[in-house]
Formats: C-alpha cells, structure tokens, sequence
C-alpha cells in the first residue's frame, strides 16, 4: 500500500511527498520551504534514519512506523504558531481512534487503546509514548514564518530505554500499516488546522485538549532548565503554557519543560 492522502486532505489542497526511506522529515520540509514551497504539503515515510524530535533528541524509526511532517508558511507570530503543536495532538488522537475501532471493540475496558495527551506534543496510550510532536519554526521575509510540524508514531516497534515508558500501536493489538494511519491523520489535520486558523480558533482546541489531557488534576513534575518544579497540574493557559498548583499556593506558568506523573524524586529517578 502506498501513502495517499485522505479524501479531506485531497480535496482542500494539501499536497504529499512520499519518501521509501529518507533522514529527516522535517529536515526535508524546511529545505522545500527554502526552496519556495510554500504548502501546506505532507512529507511522509515509514523509514526515518536522522530524525529530530523535541530539544533536538535523536528520532529514529525503523521501518513501519511513522514519520510525517507537514510544512506551511503563514503569517503568525512565534508564539501562536507554537499552539500549533495542540492541534497536531488532537489531530493524531483523533486519527488514533479511527484505526483503532476493531481493537476497542475486542477490549472495551482496556486502558491500551486509550489516548492521550501529554503536555505539551506527546501522545500517550495506556500512560506510554506512542508518538512525538515537534515544531520548527523560520522567519520568512517580515512578517511570515515557515512552519513545520513533525509527527513520529510507534507504529510496529517502540524504542526501548527511554526516559519515559513507551509503545507501539501493534504491540497494542492496533494492526494497521503507517500508510493507513497517514490517512487518517492528513484529513484530521485538515479540519482541526481549519478551526486553529493561524490561532484565531485555539480557545477551542484548548477546551478539547483538557478533555483528553493525561494527568490533569494530578501531582506531577516538571524538568525544566536545570530545576524541577513539583505540584497539581491545573490547566493549560491561553498561550499554552502548563500551569502547575504548587504547595504554597502559587500557580506556576510553564513554558518549556518534560513532564513526569508523580513527586520530584520519581522525575529525578528517569
């Protein structure tokens, strides 16, 4: 099976660079925008060998799992073309599900099958990484900016050793092929970058965001910088930020960071 956009993606104008294998997704997107590309185009493999994820973090995936990266230029600021990472979650999650109906079905009280979001781009299922989003972000000219949003998703194999417990969709009983799971997300992403709309829409994806946000209401820790900040998290704010409750009654903006679920010493233990 070839990688195809979904009907959604087809028929609004997005367009696909398919890659049997390649280094970089994201890497590949940022040089065609260089270039003049000026999207919103996919480029797609189930083969990455150079990847990036957040903080710069080697991505590597092996063949069957996924690696897309969809690149626009548009006429944003930084910041708000950082909530941009919101939608791509919401988008995969929803995809996620799509794929996912014959296994939900098996196992209806399973907590497998049950994604969500982790702050601020992670897509978990069962409280494992299933996927990884990166932004990347160049000035074009004065006023417009060359986004690219990269999605990496376990598909067949997870990474072993890693900070923070991972998964892969087949280990989960989810027996679908990247292409398929490319589909979905392409005409996901359509309609949920249709109601971000350069941010103007992001009070929305917010509200649909805490609804599927993993560790909302609990005790958690983040690393950030070279300090750990431990309390309840709250909410995220208008720009995205995670807000953390901390025992002295402060409300902690954060806007960097890696969350763990627990007290600072189970953070410092990872």
């Amino acid at each position: 099976m070839a990688f195809a956009l979904g009907p959604k993606a087809a028929s609004t104008g997005y367009r696909l660079e398919a890659f049997d294998s390649i280094g970089s997704t994201n890497t590949e997107a940022m040089a065609h925008a260089r270039a003049g590309e000026r999207g919103p185009t996919w480029f797609v493999t189930q083969q990455q060998t150079a990847g990036r994820g957040r903080r710069d973090r080697a991505w590597v995936s092996p063949r069957g799992n996924l690696a897309a990266s969809i690149v626009e230029v548009m006429d944003v600021a930084p910041p708000v073309a950082a909530t941009l990472g919101f939608a791509a979650g919401l988008a995969l999650e929803q995809a996620l599900q799509a794929v996912s109906i014959e296994a939900r079905l098996r196992a209806p009280d399973s907590d497998d099958t049950k994604f969500e979001m982790k702050w601020p781009n992670d897509v978990l299922a069962g409280r494992r990484k299933l996927s990884g989003i990166s932004l990347e972000a160049e000035a074009f000219g004065k006023r417009e900016l060359a986004v690219v949003v990269g999605i990496g998703v376990n598909v067949v194999a997870a990474p072993e050793g890693t900070p923070f417990p991972a998964t892969a969709l087949h280990a989960l009983g989810v027996h679908v092929g990247a292409e398929e799971l490319f589909a979905a997300l392409s005409d996901a992403w359509a309609g949920l970058r249709s109601v971000w709309d350069n941010g103007r829409g992001f009070g929305a994806l917010r509200q649909l965001w805490l609804e599927r946000a993993s560790g909302l209401g609990e005790q958690v820790s983040v690393k950030s910088g070279g300090s750990t900040i431990t309390g309840v998290f709250e909410t995220i704010d208008e720009a995205g930020c995670l807000i953390i409750a901390t025992e002295t009654g402060a409300r902690v903006p954060i806007a960097a960071g890696d969350v763990y679920f627990g007290s600072a010493a189970s953070a410092r233990a990872l």
